[in-house]
């Protein structure tokens, strides 16, 4: 594996649920990191931007793949593999970029169903899952989902929007880390302001 920092390990380090910052380019991710973040999502067609913006930050990087070889990806810690997606292609172009990466990056399996989950446990038993849940779903397609996590498996959360009530519901349901816009980190980490 070539990922210098693990990005499992940084989400399931200290106490409490991980917040990973969605973000273009460098000073975002620097933003970002110092608002409390503990990793970095950059999603597909941004790869050219993966070294600058890992030499710019301390925490690890997760990369939203999108069919480029693993030497373009330098930067990255991690590597999201969208089960959703390539199932349109076929299980098979899943299972080739699956082969491709696993010996650079740790991998992450996105699901948005049921279906998808058990088929990407039964055939590449990932450490990371995120979990999508239906875009009507929002937030209950993401807790229904990881009732059918295996324990020992690290959840991500990606919903469209999320509020601190939520984030606080999903660490008590026992997700790991959420996946945020970087202009959110601030109002999502920061303390609670105080009660009047």
């Amino acid at each position: 594996m070539t990922g210098a920092r693990r990005f499992s390990q940084a989400i399931s380090e200290g106490d409490g649920i991980s917040v990973v910052a969605e973000v273009d380019g460098p000073e975002a991710a620097r933003q970002a990191e110092a608002e409390g973040a503990e990793g970095i999502l950059v999603h597909g067609g941004l790869a050219a931007a993966l070294g600058p913006i890992s030499e710019a930050i301390s925490v690890p990087v997760l990369y939203y793949w999108n069919g480029e070889e693993a030497d373009r990806l330098h930067g990255a810690d991690a590597c999201v593999l969208d089960a959703a997606a390539s199932r349109e292609d076929s299980e098979e172009a899943l299972e080739q970029a699956h082969a491709e990466l696993d010996d650079h990056f740790e991998l992450a399996l996105r699901v948005e169903d049921e279906e998808q989950l058990e088929d990407a446990l039964e055939t590449f038993d990932p450490e990371l899952v995120v979990l999508a849940g239906k875009a009507e779903q929002g937030l209950e397609g993401v807790l229904d989902l990881l009732a059918d996590v295996p324990a020992g498996k690290l959840a991500i959360a990606d919903v469209p929007t999320v509020t601190r009530e939520e984030i606080a519901e999903l660490e008590r349901a026992g997700v790991d880390a959420v996946i945020v816009r970087a202009a959110d980190v601030a109002g999502l980490v920061g303390e609670s302001p105080p009660e009047v």
